[in-house]
Formats: structure tokens, C-alpha cells, sequence
């Protein structure tokens, strides 16, 4: 179990996020939604510790990872794909691939890798590599430079480097952003797919209700930094704060 315990985090005077405390179980995918502002992306980096908390906890199955860089927290089993894309753009789609399965293999974290020094020719790191781009259809694109990739396909890529980490905790940061009606459903199918593995926790913040209403089992809202909302996402969805603070209807 993944769960945050008073966490929260200012800017200056501004409070990002207000003592969020949120248990998320396995096999259950949850969405994160607010209106712009609300605080979503920093807790989702709270929780990764791409940003230090100024207070509260987070710990997964007990075990306090408040404190850990995040690159330790990815090492424990935290996933985390971004709204703006990290690849290494100067190499080829399959070695950005490999590289990430060699993190898992070894222990380490992949972003810290020396792409030009882990060169490795060892044929199950590529095997399971091209296994991964098989799954989100760029098999054909393996030895293209990624910086000549369009933005979907970046995407995608992206999606399959953490599938590589095989983590624990699936994080999505709004993973359809800037794609094409096209592109968009190909990474749709591989977090449903995710979801399915009843270990796995799946954490989603998406804008677009329709993809909500069709992957989350559980929906919680953040509103100006605070957790306003939990629950079954239909329920949540009719909520009177949820129409307020989301969707702009109701009192001002």
C-alpha cells in the first residue's frame, strides 16, 4: 500500500499542497483531478520526491520514504512518467529502452546511468528491450535517434521505458497530453493493461473526464491544494463540490 500522511508543500506564501493524507491500495487505479492550479503534478512530485515535503510522510507498505531522493524512491518501486517527457534524445529509441531494463537488472536507477560507458551486448537486456517496444507498437522504430521522434511517439517510448522499471506504483502525469486523436489510444490500452495486474497501484492525473470515467475504479480531488473529494467516481463526479471546484457549476 502507497499512503501519504499529512503531506504538504509552500511556495513562498502559497500553499501547494495542504495535508494530504491518501491511502492507495493494489489493483486499483486512481485518478487525481482539480481544475488548473489545484495542486495535482506537486503532489504527484511529493510523492516521487522530485520536491522535498515540508511536512508529512510517505511511505509504501509501511516503509517511510519521506526522506529518500528520488531516484531511491524509483529503486523501491515507484514509477513516475511526466507531462513533459525524460528521454535521452541523442541516442536510438532501443538503447533508451535497454538502458532502463539494465537499471532494473542491476539495481540501479536509470536516469543516473552513463548512457555512453553501459554499453552492453548482452542479448536478454535487448531481447526484453524490443519485447517493451513490441508492446506499444514502435518496433519498427527501435533504431531511430529519439530526438527525430514526434511528440506521441515520445510518449509512448516513455511509457515503455517505465514499464521496463517494472515498478510497484504506476504514476501518470497527464500521459496523453499533446497527443493526436490517433496516438492517444495506444497508451490508454497499456495503462489498461497495467491496471489489470492486481499488485500493481496505478495513479492517474488526467484532465479529460471521459478517460476518468472509463479508467479510474477511484476518483479523488484536489482544489486549491486541499483533498475535497474521494470515492466511486461516479458518486464523485455528481458530488456538489466536485461540480463546483471542477466544473465550474454551482455558487460562485
Amino acid at each position: 500500500m502507497l499512503e501519504t500522511q499529512d503531506l504538504g508543500v509552500r511556495f513562498g506564501g502559497h500553499v501547494a499542497v495542504n495535508c494530504v493524507s491518501c491511502r492507495f491500495h493494489p489493483g486499483t487505479l486512481t485518478a487525481i483531478v482539480g481544475p488548473n492550479g489545484a495542486g495535482k503534478t506537486t503532489y504527484f512530485n511529493l510523492i516521487s520526491g522530485q520536491i522535498p515535503a515540508l511536512q508529512g510522510r510517505v511511505l509504501l507498505d509501511g516503509l517511510d520514504l519521506s526522506a529518500w531522493p528520488a531516484s531511491r524512491r524509483t529503486r523501491a518501486g515507484l514509477g513516475r512518467a511526466f507531462q513533459l517527457t525524460q528521454l535521452f534524445p541523442r541516442l536510438s529509441v532501443l538503447e533508451n529502452v535497454r538502458l532502463a531494463v539494465q537499471a532494473t537488472r542491476s539495481g540501479a536507477h536509470w536516469r543516473g546511468l552513463n548512457p555512453h560507458s553501459t554499453r552492453s551486448d548482452h542479448p536478454d537486456l535487448r531481447d526484453r528491450a524490443l519485447q517493451l517496444l513490441e508492446s506499444v507498437g514502435m518496433s519498427n522504430q527501435a533504431m531511430s535517434w529519439v530526438a527525430s521522434l514526434p511528440h506521441g511517439d515520445q510518449r509512448k517510448l516513455e511509457v515503455a521505458m517505465l514499464m521496463a522499471l517494472e515498478p510497484r506504483v504506476y504514476m501518470f502525469d497527464e500521459p496523453t497530453a499533446g497527443m493526436s486523436h490517433d496516438e492517444a489510444p495506444v497508451i490508454l490500452n497499456l495503462i489498461r493493461q497495467i491496471k489489470q495486474d492486481p499488485q500493481a497501484i496505478v495513479l492517474l492525473v488526467e484532465h479529460k473526464m471521459d478517460v476518468v470515467r472509463e479508467l479510474a475504479d477511484r476518483i479523488i480531488v484536489l482544489h486549491n491544494g486541499e483533498l475535497v473529494a474521494d470515492g466511486h467516481p461516479g458518486d464523485v463526479i455528481a458530488s456538489a463540490v466536485v461540480q463546483q471546484a471542477y466544473l465550474g457549476k454551482g455558487d460562485a
